[in-house]
């Protein structure tokens, strides 16, 4: 399992609590000036430091460092429970090429309107234009390690897992979505959703992408 991160000693201990038995983690440290890597590697996760700033760049690099055919990746803030990866593992055993997990808000959890309207928006695109039935941007996913690497995407910031959509879709890949609990951050601040300008950053490097 593969957690990008970037100061995100807060909330990992509680992310790597909830690991399912037989999982191991591997957090990729994306420049973090908290104690991000210490509190990976105390609390038992192998931690892969990647200077390139990006989340691309950091998952890219959990990737290649993967030693696991299957590889999930996910948020390491604490907003999604890294008990739903069983399903989404199950779907792709069972033939999926992908798996990903859909944002249902928990009540009380913000998701802030400018980073849902990116989103929704994106994914209409996604739907129309590339005939993938996806409804968000899957920050919870799940494939194999030697396929995905195998796309070539390219893009090393948030625009990355658009990429991996969109070149999934020219693949022919079959890609299953999954209702996932969205909840609040367990710590730290959001690079993307947290502010209107991190928002339209991601819009506008997603819709290069999708153009």
């Amino acid at each position: 399992m593969v957690l990008p991160c970037l100061n995100e000693a807060e909330s990992l201990p509680g992310v790597l609590a909830l690991i399912p038995d037989g999982y191991r983690a591997l957090v990729v440290d994306n420049n973090s000036t908290d104690a991000t890597a210490e509190v990976a590697r105390r609390c038992g996760a192998q931690v892969v430091e990647e200077s390139r700033p990006g989340y691309g760049a950091a998952v890219h690099a959990g990737m290649v460092a993967a030693a696991t055919p299957i590889v999930a990746v996910l948020d390491g803030d604490g907003s999604m429970d890294p008990r739903e990866l069983p399903k989404l593992v199950d779907e792709v055993d069972r033939g999926a090429d992908m798996a990903v997990g859909r944002r249902r808000p928990l009540p009380g959890a913000r998701w802030p309107w400018h980073a849902r309207l990116g989103n929704q928006v994106v994914c209409w695109r996604l739907r129309t234009k590339h005939r993938i039935g996806v409804h968000d941007i899957a920050p919870m996913r799940v494939a194999r390690r030697d396929a995905v690497i195998g796309l070539g995407v390219a893009d090393r910031r948030s625009g990355y897992p658009l990429e991996l959509l969109v070149r999934a879709a020219a693949a022919g890949w079959v890609v299953v979505e999954h209702d996932i609990a969205y909840g609040l951050r367990t710590g730290g601040k959001s690079k993307v959703s947290g502010s209107v300008r991190g928002s339209v950053v991601a819009v506008l490097d997603f819709w290069k992408v999708i153009s």
